[in-house]
């Protein structure tokens, strides 16, 4: 099954994403070419129901975003992304799918998004909003962005030894930046490294009751127990552990606090 492009996605001007979806169930891939062209980000959607016939068509047209869901017929959705990870302009790729437990392996072939069906339009705007080439025109065949999980990040996964686990939003009490990664610590005492820069994490949690405290810190609202000044200096309590705060971000964290009534100030 072949969906034709109608760029319906921008206004019919053809402009915007370019997004290929890859499925061999014929409803769900209806489903998702619906969200996407009712989509203002996307330009053309296309689709595919096996992995030859997404070659083929990816030998012809450019692409920006190619969604895949994991198990098919042949070639699956995994192997596929390491066939377009080799082409001298990948597209970001993406996977839809009803099986949670290969998130970690889509993350290793450099997917932007792991959405768990059924695919809802908001779920599916979020991971659009992330392949959008930054400060350019759509269609610029940039490369991927760091990868999420469940399109929102509202899940994580992380291993631990031989045990892949999905972390949730709701279990984590704050997250502190290490280089490129990320060290998430949950509200049971937990930790684990995952490969998502800070700034993605801010970008999609702040609407959840986080908010950045330091240029290293981001911490869940619900879990400060008190915010200290001695001096110069501010520090908040999470939990049992107590991080800095910058001035930059005191007063942000103040009012977040007394508007959301969390929290003890002192």
């Amino acid at each position: 099954m072949t969906g034709t492009p109608d760029g319906a996605g921008a206004g019919g001007s053809g402009r915007g994403l370019a997004v290929l979806a890859v499925d061999d169930e014929a409803p769900s891939l209806d489903e998702l070419l619906y969200l996407l062209r009712s989509d203002p980000r996307v330009g053309t959607a296309e689709a595919a129901s096996s992995a030859t016939e997404a070659l083929r068509l990816l030998q012809d047209n450019p692409f920006d975003l190619v969604l895949l869901d994991v198990r098919m017929p042949g070639l699956d959705g995994l192997e596929l992304a390491t066939v377009l990870g080799r082409f001298a302009r990948p597209p970001a790729i993406a996977f839809v799918t009803a099986h949670e437990e290969h998130a970690v392996a889509a993350f290793d072939v450099g997917a932007v998004g792991y959405l768990l069906k059924p695919v809802t339009a908001e779920r599916l705007a979020g991971l659009l909003e992330r392949a959008m080439p930054p400060a350019a025109a759509p269609g610029s065949g940039s490369g991927p962005v760091p990868p999420a999980a469940d399109g929102g990040l509202d899940v994580i996964a992380v291993e631990t030894g031989t045990t892949t686990r999905m972390v949730r939003r709701e279990e984590i009490a704050f997250v502190e930046a290490s280089g490129d990664y990320v060290r998430i610590h949950t509200r049971g005492g937990d930790r684990h490294l995952v490969r998502i820069p800070m700034v993605v994490l801010e970008e999609q949690w702040v609407p959840h009751g986080f908010v950045r405290v330091h240029r290293g810190y981001l911490v869940d609202l619900s879990q400060v127990r008190e915010v200290r000044t001695e001096g110069a200096r501010t520090s908040v309590q999470v939990g049992d552990t107590s991080l800095p705060v910058s001035r930059r971000h005191a007063t942000e964290l103040r009012h977040r606090l007394l508007d959301g009534t969390q929290g003890h100030l002192r």
